[in-house]
């Protein structure tokens, strides 16, 4: 009895220490993975902080660019808002001229009308009464004369009129013939050579290119400091522009282009220089 008692025995503790060899093992294993795992954790906690830090600074950064923004949004907007007023407030002015300008074209057509019926109506009474040969000679000579104001009055009508009601000249007897109406002052002027800027009257003008083919100017303007770009303009095509006190627009008409170089004129209402005088008086 006693032996197999050792027999079993023997036998028992032969596979329990493997046993807990293995489970040392796997727990050492276990241990190890633990490790390992905890250190992957903690790095990708630490890389998850700094991508969160640098996420929230470039939020951060794009909110002061943001605000930079609207605040220049802001500052454009009231600057436009201003722009439309002054450019409304002119609009309502050129408004009202242009339909004067109407009125008064449609009335001075009425009265030529008029004035030429009478005047055949009165030539036609003289000749019929008076047989002497020397008031048929006055009468010619009346006769003549009116003709020469009518053929005046035909080359006027030759030219062509602005949206303002203004004469535009083509050339410079054209320029001469609207001096003679003692209205308006014309300035003539050739620019030669392009971004050379000139003074012409009450505007700054600078050619900065030319299209022969197509007879059209891009120039620059800078009236008062302000500067102003005017492309593709045509010959004889008027450009208006106002200067400050002043209710009548000036006009510059470009009537010539060449290789790099260009004619025209600027013609300022002589009443401009009786209001900018008044208004430089009156802000003394």
């Amino acid at each position: 009895m006693s032996e197999e008692h050792i027999i079993e025995t023997r036998n028992g503790s032969s596979w329990q220490l493997p046993a807990v060899i293995v489970l040392g093992l796997v727990a050492i294993a276990g241990l190890g993975f633990g490790w390992n795992a905890s250190s992957k954790l903690d790095s990708t906690k630490q890389d998850v902080t700094t991508a969160l830090k640098t996420a929230e600074q470039s939020v951060q950064q794009d909110m002061s660019s943001l605000k930079d923004r609207i605040a220049q949004d802001e500052k454009t907007n009231a600057d436009l808002q201003g722009d439309l007023k002054v450019v409304t407030d002119k609009l309502k002015i050129t408004q009202g001229q242009l339909k004067k300008a109407r009125q008064e074209a449609a009335k001075l057509n009425d009265e030529a009308t008029l004035k030429i019926s009478a005047l055949d109506t009165s030539v036609h009474t003289e000749l019929a009464t008076k047989a002497g040969t020397q008031d048929v000679q006055n009468v010619d000579t009346k006769v003549t004369a009116v003709s020469t104001d009518l053929n005046s009055t035909k080359e006027d009508l030759k030219m062509a009129k602005s949206e303002m009601g203004t004469l535009i000249a083509r050339n410079h007897d054209e320029i001469d013939q609207l001096r003679r109406l003692g209205e308006r002052d014309y300035v003539e002027f050739t620019i030669a050579g392009k971004n050379k800027p000139q003074k012409v009257g009450n505007v700054t003008v600078e050619l900065k290119g030319i299209n022969q083919k197509k007879n059209q100017v891009n120039i620059t303007m800078v009236v008062e400091d302000k500067r102003f770009e005017k492309k593709n303009r045509a010959l004889n095509e008027p450009i208006f522009f106002y200067t400050s006190g002043t209710r009548l627009p000036e006009e510059i008409v470009i009537n010539k282009v060449a290789k790099d170089q260009i004619s025209g004129y600027v013609s300022i209402p002589k009443a401009n220089a009786q209001q900018a005088s008044n208004s430089s008086t009156s802000g003394n």
